[in-house]
């Protein structure tokens, strides 16, 4: 079997550092639930995936993102 290998989004476009404040960035790799991806779903390399993580909830704490998706 063919491995499919997904590459980093944050390392192929060269990005260095993630900004919590970049939440156009950040929404990307939640799902519709506002859950945070997984490594293997979001093709995140390690570093990059905890990264991501702190400032999701660094922008969650500040307000930027919600913590669940809005009751309708």
């Amino acid at each position: 079997m063919k491995s499919l290998s997904k590459q980093c989004f944050f390392c192929t476009s060269n990005i260095q550092a993630l900004d919590y404040k970049d939440t156009e960035n950040l929404k990307r790799f939640l799902d519709p639930l506002s859950r945070i991806l997984p490594k293997r779903r979001s093709g995140l390399c390690a570093g990059h995936q905890r990264e991501f993580g702190r400032n999701v909830k660094k922008a969650r704490a500040l307000g930027l993102l919600p913590y669940r998706p809005l009751a309708k």
